[in-house]
């Protein structure tokens, strides 16, 4: 579905910075944001982004090539800043001509901009507060993303509209793309009008035909309320766990008692604190697998942002973008018309200001 001008003329920005018809990304989701889903983005129109996560560096170059062979559209990579081969795997995008990169999971290494940039990458980092975006701007990257406390997954303390508030009208050097809690078009070009230069969803995804997620996985993403994704509680300060938006179910409790476990071993000195949060952070990983492989949606984690709740059916990616689109015009031709007070013709609405 072709966008309205007005819609193109709000994230033409982000367009030309990434190449494609929609500025729509995909959210890079572990186990989810696989070859076959990036490319049925980006065919659509969007720009699919793989979640190399944990992966080595041949399967990150086996899943690039596989993403090649499916789509001629760009397309990017998520990497975890945390990974201990993260300038290998920097390279193997490089090798691959990979034009984007997102640098995800804290504060990206100087060596790493460094080594993306002369390897002519765009580098996309994540800024949660507008000092850290300067800090970032002076550092070199080329893009920003501004993910609210509404996302999926490992999250931040303030909401998507308080953090586009405070960056989008002071960061206009580089583009800025908005995310969390996004899940329809209306949403989007607010975002748009506010100085975004486009906008990421990860959870409106998930449950398309494209999407290898079980079963019984996306059917909990359609059964589920946007108050069923919650928080993960943090039980001792010594332990800064990353907070993580999933769907509540037995398996979050089992993680207040496994943080439980670990604060006891720390105390009575059989773990040393280091240790016990990285086993915190494996727990996390090895829940998300169950639940989005194997289909474990009883104590696997169910990792899904507040926009859950306008996921109602199984859909096709092409058609998920398109209801995007069709909500964003909608909702452009509605504000043209209530100024003007009277309907107009196609062309006279996609020329709305």
């Amino acid at each position: 579905m072709k966008a309205p001008q007005h819609l193109r003329y709000l994230w033409q920005r982000g367009c030309n910075f990434l190449g494609v018809e929609h500025a729509i990304l995909g959210g890079a989701m572990t186990w989810v944001s696989d070859y076959n889903l990036v490319a049925a983005i980006s065919n659509a129109g969007g720009f699919g982004v793989l979640a190399c996560g944990a992966m080595s560096c041949d399967l990150l170059s086996e899943e690039i090539e596989k993403t090649y062979a499916k789509t001629s559209k760009p397309f990017g990579v998520n990497l975890i800043t945390l990974h201990p081969d993260l300038l290998k795997l920097a390279q193997v995008c490089i090798d691959h001509k990979i034009q984007h990169v997102v640098l995800a999971g804290g504060l990206p290494p100087k060596e790493a901009i460094e080594l993306l940039k002369a390897g002519g990458v765009k580098v996309i980092c994540f800024a949660p507060a507008l000092a850290l975006a300067k800090k970032l701007i002076r550092s070199g990257v080329d893009a920003l993303v501004i993910e609210g406390n509404e996302a999926g997954g490992h999250i931040g303390p303030v909401s998507t509209s308080v953090l586009a508030q405070e960056i989008l009208p002071h960061i206009t050097e580089i583009p800025v793309f908005v995310a969390g809690g996004i899940g329809r078009g209306e949403a989007i070009v607010n975002y748009l009008e506010m100085g975004a230069a486009g906008c990421q969803l990860g959870t409106r995804f998930v449950c398309a035909h494209e999407s290898r997620a079980h079963p019984q996985f996306k059917q909990a993403f359609i059964r589920a309320a946007a108050r069923n994704a919650v928080v993960s509680p943090q039980l001792d300060a010594r332990f800064p766990v990353i907070p993580v938006r999933a769907l509540a179910n037995s398996g979050t409790e089992e993680f207040i008692q496994f943080q439980r476990d670990m604060i006891q071993q720390v105390d009575s000195g059989k773990l040393m604190l280091d240790q016990a949060q990285l086993n915190i952070e494996h727990y996390w990983a090895g829940a998300l697998r169950r639940a989005v492989m194997d289909g474990d949606v009883e104590k696997g984690s169910l990792m899904a942002g507040q926009s859950v709740g306008m996921v109602e059916k199984e859909e096709s990616i092409q058609d998920i973008i398109d209801t995007l689109i069709s909500q964003a015009t909608a909702y452009i031709e509605h504000k043209f018309n209530a100024r003007t007070g009277s309907a107009h013709t196609d062309e006279s609405r996609t020329r709305a200001p």
